[in-house]
C-alpha cells in the first residue's frame, strides 16, 4: 500500500493561544495562520471572542479579532452582503462566506481555514491568480458579428429567464475549491465555477459565438 506524507514545513502545528477577554458568552476560534516571510509551519491560533460584544456573522468576529486582539491576522473582505464573494473561506469544514456564516450556524470552536487545495499567500488568502486566469479564458463577454443596435441587445422573456441560476455567481471559489477533480487536475480542469459561466454565454440568446465558444 502505497503511503504518503507532507513534507515537513507544510504540516500545521499548534500555535499561540491569545489571552481570554472577561465576559459571559464566550467563544473560541481556532484560525489558521501562516506567514511566507518568516520561514515557519503554518499553525492554528486559538482567539476568544466575547459574543455579547461582536456581531453575529463570522466575519463580525475576524474584524473584531483583527481590531482589537491581533492586527496581523490577515483576509480579504469587502460588502459584507454576500456580494463580493472576498471572505470566502473554510468555516467548520464547509466553504463558505464569512459574512454570511453565523457564529451560532457552528457548535462548538469556530474553526477557520483558507479556501482547500490553493496556494496561500497569507493566512486566510488564498492565491486564486489560476482562477480568475481560467475565468478570462472563457472570454466572459458579449461576443456578437451583427452592427450594434441603437438602443440594446433585444432578449424576449423567456430567453432572459434562461439565464437564472447562472448570472448570480460571484466567483467566490467556494464551489470549485469543494471539487476533488478541480484539486487535482486544476491545470486542465476549468472546474465548476467557470465552467457554469461558460455555459452562461452559450445559453444567451444575445451572444452569436456559439460555435466559437464550443471550439
Amino acid at each position: 500500500m502505497a503511503e504518503f506524507s507532507l513534507p515537513k514545513n507544510s504540516k500545521v502545528q499548534q500555535g499561540k493561544v491569545w489571552p481570554k477577554p472577561t465576559g459571559k458568552r464566550l467563544r473560541d476560534f481556532k484560525i489558521y495562520r501562516w506567514n511566507p516571510d518568516d520561514g515557519k509551519n503554518p499553525q492554528v491560533d486559538t482567539y476568544t471572542v466575547d459574543m455579547d460584544k461582536c456581531g453575529p456573522m463570522v466575519l463580525d468576529a475576524l474584524i473584531k479579532i483583527k481590531n482589537e486582539q491581533d492586527p496581523t491576522l490577515t483576509f480579504r473582505r469587502s460588502c459584507r452582503e454576500g456580494i463580493c464573494g472576498s471572505c470566502a473561506m473554510n468555516i467548520d469544514g464547509t466553504n463558505t462566506l464569512a459574512c454570511l456564516k453565523s457564529c451560532d450556524d457552528v457548535k462548538g470552536d469556530v474553526r477557520i481555514y483558507p479556501l482547500p487545495h490553493m496556494p496561500v499567500v497569507k493566512d486566510l488568502v488564498p492565491d486564486l491568480t489560476r482562477f480568475y486566469a481560467q475565468h478570462r479564458s472563457i472570454e466572459p463577454w458579449l461576443k456578437t458579428t451583427t452592427p450594434e443596435p441603437q438602443t440594446e441587445w433585444r432578449q424576449s422573456h423567456e430567453d432572459r429567464a434562461k439565464l437564472d441560476g447562472l448570472y448570480e455567481c460571484i466567483l467566490c471559489a467556494c464551489c470549485s475549491t469543494s471539487c476533488p477533480s478541480y484539486w487535482w487536475n486544476g491545470d486542465r480542469y476549468l472546474g465548476p465555477a467557470v465552467l457554469l459561466q461558460a455555459y452562461r454565454w452559450l445559453i444567451d440568446s444575445r451572444d452569436e459565438a456559439t460555435g466559437e465558444r464550443l471550439d
